[in-house]
């Protein structure tokens, strides 16, 4: 069996160093991978440790084995070129097609997916220019990944941080994966869309140290959040008690509480084109909390604790869409009972919900909750039902996305 053949571009930024983790990643997951670093990255990270790394020579320039062409060659072979670091100057020379040095040749005579990871200072990532560079490389289907918030080079700090390496294998993994399955949204058709995704449970608060809450681990949210964002959205991720890394290319918002998710979910979705809420809410919440831990009574005896309902956000999504044309999406984790079969009772919530699509997880025995797969039904307002074999999250994520964006109206 061939092996998926990567181009990692390496250009000249300060996080050039943590591509040698993504690089590893590559060629332990059996990807072959050839390294084209410019001039300027050498000088953050040496020919050898590339060469090491992926077991190939590594070149900057279009003369080194010219007699192979590979300036040409490199490009036409890929199944997938990441850019990563890519600096302004790197998006800059792309943008406007210039080929001064081996990479930039590669990049124009690639024909697969190419993603890009910028990393720079926050001046630079939102100057005009570098903005009017990245909407033009986007509208030529490049994937150029929003980057991280956080710690920069020296004390500064803001957006312009290379996301995680592991998130950008994992995003760069699924956009691979569909190229060479051809599968559906192989050509960004989440591109220029906006998307709300909420994951995990929300906890209510007891006391100082107890909560109520599910057991939601957010890993199905965070796989569709990284799904859209690898078919080209703009991609809002509230995170409700999450422990998991960031998504490459995605904005995460943090909450704990239902209240906070209902105010974050309503925040981002304005003007959304769609809405996805995979989080599991608490239903309930105390009417009292205590400000000081409950203690345990010498009799044995147990507190009382009244308990009010939650706001329902997914109705209100529904009922008060936050733009003409929103696409609602609910999940239901569900059990049989003497009322009714888990697709019985699925259905209802569906019609009292009143979203567009709700997905439906058989929870009976605690299935699904933390699991790396998953299997559901996906129920649609129309009447139509979906069955999803157990597969990866991340398979699930995009037959979701492809139900979503058969909906959406167009751009």
């Amino acid at each position: 069996m061939t092996r998926p053949r990567v181009v990692l571009g390496v250009s000249g930024g300060i996080a050039a160093y943590k591509a040698c983790e993504l690089l590893r990643r590559f060629t332990e997951s059996g990807h072959d991978v050839t390294v084209v670093p410019t001039a300027a990255a050498l000088e953050f990270v040496g020919a050898p440790t590339w060469s090491a790394l992926s077991g190939k020579p590594v070149a900057t320039d279009v003369w080194t084995g010219v007699h192979e062409v590979p300036h040409v060659r490199i490009g036409q072979e890929a199944d997938l070129v990441v850019v990563a670091p890519a600096t302004a100057d790197l998006m800059a020379k792309a943008a406007h097609g210039l080929a001064d040095d081996l990479l930039t040749n590669t990049l124009l005579t690639a024909r697969c997916p190419v993603v890009m990871a910028p990393a720079m200072h926050t001046e630079m990532w939102e100057h005009a220019a570098t903005t009017a560079n990245v909407a033009t490389l986007r509208s030529r289907g490049v994937l150029v990944v929003e980057p991280a918030e956080g710690r920069l080079t020296g004390a500064d700090t803001g957006k312009g941080r290379l996301p995680d390496p592991e998130e950008i294998f994992e995003l760069c993994r699924d956009v691979l994966e569909r190229q060479t399955t051809g599968a559906a949204g192989t050509t960004l058709d989440l591109a220029g869309r906006h998307v709300v995704v909420s994951a995990g449970g929300t906890r209510e608060r007891l006391d100082p140290v107890r909560f109520l809450g599910n057991r939601s681990s957010g890993r199905q949210g965070y796989a569709l959040a990284r799904a859209a964002a690898a078919r080209g959205a703009e991609v809002t991720l509230v995170a409700a008690n999450v422990t998991l890394a960031d998504p490459a290319g995605v904005k995460v918002v943090r909450v704990e509480s239902t209240a906070e998710l209902r105010d974050a979910v309503l925040t981002a979705a304005a003007g959304a084109d769609a809405v996805v809420m995979a989080a599991a809410p608490a239903d309930f919440r105390p009417v009292h909390r205590s400000d000081t831990k409950i203690k345990k009574s010498d009799d044995g005896s147990a507190p009382v604790i009244s308990l009010e309902q939650n706001p329902d956000i997914l109705k209100e999504l529904s009922v008060h869409r936050p733009a003409p044309g929103t696409v609602v999406v609910g999940f239901a984790a569900e059990t049989g009972d003497a009322s009714g079969s888990v697709l019985d009772l699925a259905r209802a919530k569906l019609a009292r919900k009143g979203c567009d699509l709700l997905v439906v997880n058989d929870v009976s025995g605690g299935a699904v909750f933390g699991a790396e797969d998953n299997e559901a039904v996906i129920l649609s307002a129309d009447g139509t039902a979906v069955d999803v074999p157990r597969g990866s999250k991340g398979a699930l994520a995009h037959v979701i996305w492809d139900q979503v964006a058969a909906r959406l109206p167009s751009a």
